[in-house]
């Protein structure tokens, strides 16, 4: 591979498979995005005709759209608040503790994500069942949490573990207790990771099906569950307008995660340069 980068022929070569690939996974996305603006009942693509007709129908009267929407956007924030609760205590406990079994530990945070989620779901509803919960915001939101919290976990951790443990020492070797340091160094630092971890965790509960379809009832659809019916049940051409519109979300979405991302990048080096430069402590934690 290195000796291919070398020549103008393999860095030709490679930028051409590259570009195919994205291509490739990107084309559906752009299918979806065009063909919301056909004009065709069957959703046809290419498009013969260009209309907005299936963005106004999406909140004309007696439409389910909104209420669907609204229900996924209240879950989610539930499930987010949640998330990031178990992710903050999670990663934690894994990074700045001596937890016993601490790799056993993380592969049981981790287990929803290698269980099938029909699985997970099929357990939730005969947990929530007996509890006469089913169709309840709140049982739907803890069920998404089972799934967006080891997200949580995963990014909070591997933000904590990017954290240099210095600064934490160096305000511990000046009388700062654990609370302030929580509070005036560690998590002003993870501030770009929770933020990430919190949107990660929303979009996760926000596009969950298998158990909103499992927890939920008829008065409580959400907006995935809502587009499963409307394409089995029914042909809405709407399905593509709220496809279209849910793709420029998580784009959206990721694009913020970039942003936070790059402008706590230099924070952690800033307060570093400062260590450095007052001599707070040495690279061992120790006052000099």
């Amino acid at each position: 591979m290195m000796e291919l980068r070398r020549t103008v022929a393999g860095r030709i070569t490679l930028t051409a498979v590259a570009t195919v690939i994205l291509l490739f996974l990107a084309l559906p996305i752009v299918v979806i995005i065009v063909t919301s603006f056909s004009s065709n009942a069957f959703a046809a693509f290419p498009p013969k005709a260009w209309t907005f007709t299936w963005y106004t129908s999406l909140f004309a009267d007696g439409s389910k759209w909104p209420a669907a929407l609204s229900l996924s956007a209240l879950v989610a924030a539930l499930s987010t608040v949640f998330s990031l609760v178990i992710g903050v205590t999670a990663a934690t406990a894994l990074t700045r503790s001596e937890l016993p079994l601490r790799s056993a530990v993380y592969a049981l945070v981790l287990g929803p994500l290698l269980i099938p989620q029909i699985v997970t779901a099929l357990g939730l509803f005969l947990l929530f069942e007996p509890a006469a919960m089913l169709g309840s915001p709140l049982a739907i939101a803890l069920g998404h949490t089972v799934l967006a919290s080891p997200i949580a976990v995963l990014i909070l951790v591997a933000t904590l573990r990017g954290i240099d443990e210095r600064l934490e020492d160096a305000a511990a070797s000046m009388g700062a207790g654990r609370l302030t340091i929580a509070r005036r160094i560690t998590f002003p630092l993870a501030a770009p990771g929770m933020i990430a971890a919190a949107i990660f965790s929303f979009i996760t509960s926000f596009d969950e099906f298998y158990i909103s379809q499992f927890l939920s009832s008829v008065d409580t659809v959400t907006l995935p569950v809502q587009i499963y019916n409307s394409l089995t049940f029914d042909i809405d051409p709407s399905v593509t307008a709220i496809s279209a519109i849910l793709i420029a979300f998580a784009i959206l979405a990721l694009a913020l995660v970039a942003l936070v991302r790059w402008l706590g990048s230099g924070r952690q080096e800033s307060l570093l340069s400062v260590e450095t430069a007052t001599g707070i402590a040495a690279p061992g934690g120790e006052a000099v």
